[in-house]
């Protein structure tokens, strides 16, 4: 597949604490891998804490002898999770440090991922759909049917998000399998993007683009015109022809 990710401070931060891999090369029992983490914490502890569980995360994903993604997965993250509370239990100045994380595989015409927190997965080809959940406390409200999705975009709380990496001893995440079809094009981003950029004008830009890089960058871009109010990280997938079941 062809990627390209990229992380930008935006006009309001002082430290950009997203961080972003991609690689579409073997890694571990795993063909590919692509994350997106948007750390939370105060002096320079959350920009440590994505950083970290990335890196952590890459290495446990080299070195696991399981074969299934949604386990290779898990168990890195959860692994990832353990050093991060580690590491906050050495540095009182990393203390209360956490991370979103959202990665992904692709093995076999199936997208295996996995998230916790709300940065998010799209799926874009004839139309946009996330098919992340935000483990957030407005995302909670609307499956309990007190928030319309609409209601839920604008609401104050929204960035209030209930999971995240290095809070808990045990981190619980979402994973997902979808077969992709011809023209999938996968997005993976923080929400410095879709708190600027809603998903209609998303979209459009990637779609418009001439490739994958002119969209990440058009993303980036229109997020900052849009006020940039916080980081923001993108992750941009297009998978070859002999990685989906249907064309």
């Amino acid at each position: 597949m062809k990627t390209f990710s990229m992380t930008d401070i935006g006009r309001k931060r002082e430290i950009n604490q997203d961080y972003v891999f991609a690689t579409d090369e073997t890694i571990g029992n795993l063909p590919n891998l692509l994350v997106v983490a948007d750390g939370m914490g105060g002096h320079r502890a959350g920009d440590f804490a994505s950083r970290f569980t990335v890196e952590v995360l890459a290495e446990e994903v080299q070195n696991c002898k399981e074969t299934h993604p949604e386990t290779i997965l898990g168990n890195s993250i959860q692994a990832a999770n353990e050093r991060l509370l580690e590491e906050a239990e050495k540095d009182n100045r990393l203390e209360g440090m956490g991370t979103t994380l959202v990665a992904a595989t692709i093995l076999d015409h199936v997208l295996y991922f996995a998230n916790v927190g709300d940065s998010r997965l799209y799926l874009i080809n004839k139309e946009i759909r996330q098919l992340s959940k935000d483990h957030s406390m407005v995302e909670e409200m609307v499956r309990l049917g007190g928030l319309t999705e609409e209601e839920a975009k604008h609401h104050p709380d929204k960035n209030i998000i209930t999971r995240a990496i290095g809070v808990k001893q045990k981190v619980e995440p979402d994973f997902f399998e979808y077969r992709l079809k011809g023209g999938d094009i996968i997005l993976m981003c923080s929400d410095g993007l879709t708190n600027m950029v809603d998903d209609d004008e998303i979209f459009q830009i990637v779609k418009s683009a001439r490739d994958i890089v002119e969209a990440v960058e058009s993303l980036i871009q229109r997020a900052n015109e849009n006020g940039g109010s916080d980081n923001i990280g993108v992750v941009l997938a297009q998978p070859y022809a002999d990685e989906v079941s249907v064309w």
